[in-house]
């Protein structure tokens, strides 16, 4: 866990490698909007820290990276997950994003999709019409939050009052992807929501049905913080997820396809 310098500005980045399999796959975490990879990684890491070469690293204005201009929109984001992944992962790798982690794993997949090997979108919308309110007018900072944000990142506390508002303003105009963009992600994706999430259940549904490779798991009786509410079984299911994938199994061939009829057909050679 250390600072290293990303094209110029300082990103505080963690590395977990597992004991036994030096060559194996990246994967690399994504958190949350406002929040930071401490605040997330330990729900996460016993589903992938086993047989995987797991990276994180704060984003710019979250965590323990400092704020530069431009920091919170969605394609500024995008363009830091894609310079870490070319400089300091090195190679494709699995992507598993929370909330807006989630976003930028969509946007880099379609922006780079040689970087991507497969998404797990936890708790994601692709566009901000989805049913969430992000009042502005509504923000409330606690002394307790601005005393953790200067401790984690060195910055004035009243600065976060400033990273908020930015928040909340560019999640009333993004994401803005479309359908017909989700549609161009062909990367094995698993979309993974509570069952009460801040967006409406269609939302989520209209997002897995219009990505062409992807899963869906809904957690029962859990919010946006299903990483955290039920870890067993968000765990369980990035697992069996990235199982299939090990096994070869990079498209899901039921014995009884319905939505996946056509591609299930031609990957059997079906007539």
């Amino acid at each position: 866990m250390s600072y290293l310098d990303l094209r110029g500005h300082q990103v505080w980045s963690v590395e977990y490698k597992p004991l036994f399999k030096p060559r194996a796959e990246r994967v690399v975490l994504l958190h949350g909007g406002l929040s930071a990879t401490e605040d997330w990684d330990h729900a996460i890491l016993p589903a992938v820290k086993k047989d995987f070469h797991v990276f994180g690293y704060d984003r710019t204005a979250h965590g323990r990276t400092k704020m530069r201009e431009g920091f919170y929109h969605f394609d500024f984001q995008c363009d830091e997950a894609i310079a870490y992944l070319e400089d300091v992962v090195k190679e494709p790798a699995h992507l598993i994003g929370w909330s807006d982690g989630g976003i930028i794993a969509l946007y880099v997949a379609l922006k780079r999709p040689d970087l991507v090997k497969s998404i797990v979108a936890i708790g994601a919308n692709y566009h901000y019409d989805c049913g969430a309110i992000h009042d502005v007018l509504t923000i409330e900072i606690s002394d307790e939050d601005k005393s953790k944000f200067a401790s984690r990142s060195g910055q004035d506390p009243e600065l976060l009052e400033v990273i908020v508002r930015k928040a909340y303003e560019v999640w009333a105009t993004e994401p803005n992807l479309t359908l017909k963009d989700l549609g161009r992600i062909t990367a094995p994706t698993l979309i993974l929501a509570g069952d009460d999430e801040p967006f409406t259940s269609e939302h989520t549904f209209s997002m897995y049905e219009a990505l062409p490779n992807a899963r869906l798991a809904i957690i029962p009786g859990a919010s946006h913080y299903v990483p955290k509410e039920k870890r067993i079984q968000t765990q369980s299911a990035i697992k069996d997820f990235y199982q299939e994938l090990r096994n070869g199994m990079h498209y899901p061939m039921t014995r009884w396809p319905n939505r996946r009829k056509s591609e299930t057909e031609r990957l059997r050679g079906d007539s």
